[in-house]
């Protein structure tokens, strides 16, 4: 049992060292201006407009969810008034940005280390070092920096669609358009969608450090891209959610 959890002690001190000094060398490359522009837009394209449709989905079908079940409830005791307010703070806050990080972490994540993990395997990360070209600055700071930029844009357009989707069911349940507009028009204030973006910027540094460090430690070939590709995705989402509620104490005391 000691054994084990020793085991796992130095995995997560080797995890966490590595995640940081990937960070740390690709923040000393873009200080130096060494970013790769067209590397960059390509990995932009994968993280930001590939996700949106699912993202969009996501955020609408849970936007409609959290509606049928919530407008029920506020017409029965009488606050209607407050349920677009509610709602629109609720996924501005927490279900907006939260879930966009999780969709973008399974969907862009598992990419970066299936991707990474296999030029590992195959020994292309290798012949990158003997060419003298940084694997960090070629291929981990263009990830990185496409998930900082495109994940707080994903975030706004998946809080405007979650609080669509609320709208959509609300006049099923006695909820007049008039009504939730000025009620979200009342309650959400700029501080909830600063906040809530500001949230994604952190998941983005979660979803590209750990994606491409699960990919660079990649071994075993195919069985290990495949154990790579898994294993970013799960801490990914663990790690994101533990950021989710350090980020909410912090930011909305």
């Amino acid at each position: 049992m000691l054994r084990a959890i020793g085991s796992q002690v130095f995995a997560a001190v080797d995890f966490f060292g590595d995640s940081v000094l990937l960070l740390v060398r690709s923040l000393s490359y873009l200080s130096r201006g060494r970013v790769g522009l067209r590397r960059t837009a390509q990995q932009m394209a994968v993280a930001g407009s590939d996700s949106l449709p699912i993202v969009v989905v996501t955020l609408l079908c849970v936007g409609m969810a959290w509606g049928w079940h919530t407008a029920v409830l506020m017409v029965r005791f009488g606050a209607s008034s407050y349920f677009g307010g509610g709602t629109a703070v609720a996924i501005a806050r927490e279900l907006g940005p939260a879930l966009c990080g999780v969709v973008v972490a399974a969907r862009v994540g598992s990419a970066f280390a299936a991707e990474l993990g296999t030029m590992t395997v195959t020994e292309q990360v290798d012949a990158l070092r003997a060419l003298a070209i940084s694997p960090i600055r070629f291929l981990v700071l263009p990830r990185l920096m496409a998930c900082v930029i495109m994940l707080p844009l994903l975030a706004v357009i998946a809080d405007a669609a979650g609080i669509l989707g609320a709208f959509a069911v609300s006049a099923h349940f006695g909820v007049s358009s008039g009504e939730y507009i000025a009620s979200v028009q009342q309650w959400l204030s700029p501080r909830d969608l600063y906040g809530g973006v500001a949230k994604t910027v952190v998941f983005g540094l979660i979803i590209a450090l750990v994606g491409c460090r699960q990919g660079l430690r990649a071994t075993a070939g195919a069985a290990g891209v495949g154990r790579a590709t898994t294993s970013a995705v799960v801490l990914s989402i663990v790690l994101i959610y533990a950021a989710n509620l350090l980020l909410t104490a912090a930011i909305f005391r």
